[in-house]
């Protein structure tokens, strides 16, 4: 009986242990949050823009612990060791088109990368140790996402901007790869932090084939950290993976050329949504349309925003959001949220849209549009210019320095140069509309770091105050061609050495969309990021330098003909000391035996047509005469060979 009470007691105590140790995960699962959000916008170039958006938060280490449940692991041990404070990693395939694409609003101006790689972040560690800690970052970033980010470490390929970048941007490094190729073994170590992988949620639309067919492609991973700020002691760790991907539709049952094409999500991805990721806290579906496409569409009014006789979706939508404060005075853009908790694998999610009314619009564009090229021809010398015009939207812009006479539009630039390009910065000019500017007038501040030679990159940031009313502006600045030892040259030298795209931004503009939304609707980490202010970037073209190159061949036609000379001479040489001439005369001698009758006939032959007597030959005289051929032959070619070789050292040397 005892036996079995105590039996008793121990099983309860074992329950009683399971128990605590599922509410201690509950409460860690619960204590981590994870979101995943999908964003469709028509564009008006016939074409689809399909935004992810993945966040993932994690409480502070000394309220939280080291271990978790949802967030990656790598990614946490990442910030601790390197004391990251601010980071953003982005690899981008095509360029985003201001024109027709947009580059006011925010998800235009945040998720607009230059192409290839670029990487930037902020440490929390002493002055002194700011270099050291970003080369151990591109390192560690290289071997996580399998790309060539350990190329940054080198003092020439990267910067530290002071003010045109970003503000209070101590202890910030900046660096980019215009060249590198973006694929899918960068996509696959991304996916694998999110907690589903590709495998549930929203996550399994990626589909490889579908994404790189895009016209634009843009994974970003943006890390911001409080767990080295004794203020910010609640904010922990927030993890933000963003995927923009501009895809055309492949045209569904529409009609006339005129009308937009119809899509849905297995038309773009070949794949369908059976329900969201289980570790999900939230998993929305929105579809956006711009004030300029709602105010062109009919049926205008709140009546008319789930109804529409010009569109229509294939599910209904489970609230609407209408923008307010809108920067678009004639009407502003409609926000349609769907949730996907309530599908799964029999009754998968589908979303499609479809247009019944042609109709055309056009996107808020940035204040200026923004062009860079070069000027100059020749392998000694150039120029850079950057072209400023102003946009349609320009006019309804709010005005600003109010107090002035005349209105000024401030324009920052970042612009980032090898060192091989060795640019001028005082034959920097300013012309606006055709007309050159002073230097006091046009440009309000300047901050330039001059290039050293195989140590660092030049580095300019200028601040122009421009005229609002303007139609064009630009900026040139003069440089000569450096010349790089052969060692330093890439394997595509003669393709030319790229320069990084210089950003635009402008300090007294900031987009933002404020959507009301109701009670019932979810928390949005999307829309939360729309509503916060954000400073207007524009990246420009990367340009594409040609340098005087060395002619490659070279070295191998040199190594091949030293290679055949020395090989004859010493082929020689060797052939002429190790002959044994005692050996070669007992060979002749056996073969004039051998062919001595041969001869002796053909000698009388030859003597009786001639009517002459005949002499047999004597057989000393002939081996003799063959000796010293051979030998005279033998010292010919050793002078020979000898006089080719002391040629070529004395003009090679």
């Amino acid at each position: 009986m005892a036996r079995l009470l105590s039996i008793f007691l121990l099983l309860v105590f074992i329950l009683h242990v399971a128990s605590e140790s599922t509410e201690e995960v509950v409460e860690q699962i619960d204590g981590e949050e994870f979101t995943e959000e999908l964003l469709f916008r028509p564009l008006p170039d016939r074409k689809v823009l399909s935004h992810f958006h993945f966040e993932s938060r994690v409480p502070p280490t000394n309220s939280y612990g080291h271990h978790h449940r949802l967030f990656p692991k790598a990614i946490y041990q990442l910030v601790h060791k390197y004391r990251i404070r601010e980071m953003e990693l982005s690899f981008t395939q095509g360029r985003w088109n201001y024109e027709r694409w947009g580059g006011f609003d925010p998800v235009s101006g945040s998720n607009a990368k230059p192409p290839g790689v670029e990487l930037w972040a902020a440490f929390d560690v002493s002055p002194d140790q700011v270099d050291a800690s970003w080369k151990n970052l591109t390192h560690t970033l290289s071997g996580l996402f399998c790309a060539s980010i350990n190329f940054l470490e080198s003092s020439t390929t990267y910067s530290a901007p002071d003010w045109s970048f970003r503000p209070l941007s101590s202890n910030l490094r900046y660096g980019s790869l215009p060249r590198e190729a973006v694929c899918t073994e960068n996509l696959t170590p991304w996916l694998k932090l999110l907690p589903c992988r590709d495998k549930s949620g929203l996550s399994s639309l990626m589909d490889r084939p579908s994404i790189y067919r895009g016209f634009y492609h843009s994974q970003r991973l943006h890390l911001t950290s409080g767990e080295f700020d004794p203020m910010a002691s609640d904010h922990g760790i927030v993890l933000e993976q963003m995927l923009t991907v501009v895809l055309q539709p492949d045209a569904l049952e529409t009609r006339g050329r005129n009308l937009q094409p119809n899509w849905s999500m297995s038309s773009l991805f070949g794949k369908t949504v059976d329900g969201k990721c289980a570790l999900a806290k939230s998993s929305n579906v929105y579809v956006q349309l711009e004030g300029s496409l709602v105010h062109n569409m009919k049926d205008e009014g709140d009546e008319g925003l789930e109804s529409n006789s010009n569109f229509e979706f294939s599910v209904s939508p489970d609230r609407i959001m209408k923008e307010i404060n809108s920067f678009h005075r004639e009407h502003s853009s409609i926000l349609y949220g769907f949730s996907i908790k309530d599908h799964h694998n029999s009754k998968p999610f589908d979303l499609g849209f479809k247009w019944k009314l042609p109709v055309t619009w056009s996107c808020v564009k940035a204040p200026l549009r923004v062009s860079r090229f070069l000027m100059g021809s020749g392998n000694e010398r150039g120029a850079i210019a950057l072209s400023l015009q102003s946009t349609e939207w320009s006019q309804s812009l709010p005005k600003v320095d109010h107090n002035e006479e005349k209105c000024r539009l401030k324009v920052d630039v970042f612009q980032v140069v090898p060192w091989y390009i060795k640019v001028y910065y005082h034959t920097a000019k300013v012309y606006v509309d055709g007309v050159p500017q002073s230097f006091g007038d046009a440009i309000e501040k300047l901050s330039v770091s001059p290039s050293e030679d195989k140590v660092s990159p030049g580095v300019m940031e200028m601040s122009l105050k421009l005229p609002c009313d303007m139609k064009s502006a630009s900026l040139t600045l003069e440089f000569d061609k450096g010349f790089l030892h052969i060692d330093e040259y890439p394997p595509d030298a003669n393709q030319g050495f790229d320069i990084p795209s210089a950003i635009i931004s402008y300090p007294d503009f900031q987009t933002r969309m404020q959507y009301k939304q109701d009670n019932a609707s979810i928390k949005s980490p999307m829309v939360s990021k729309m509503q916060e202010k954000r400073k207007i970037l524009s990246y420009t073209e990367v340009l594409l330098v040609p340098l005087t190159t060395p002619d490659f061949s070279m070295p191998y036609n040199v190594i091949t003909i030293t290679c055949t000379v020395f090989a004859l001479y010493f082929g020689s040489l060797m052939n002429a000391l190790r002959r044994r001439v005692g050996e070669e005369e007992r060979l002749l001698k056996e073969k004039d035996k051998k062919s001595g009758k041969l001869q002796l006939l053909f000698s009388k032959l030859s003597a009786k047509l001639r009517g002459k007597p005949w002499d047999p030959p004597s057989s000393s005289s002939s081996s003799s005469s063959s000796s010293k051929f051979i030998s005279s032959k033998v010292i010919l070619k050793i002078v020979l060979i000898a006089a080719i070789a002391f040629g070529w050292q004395y003009y090679s040397g």
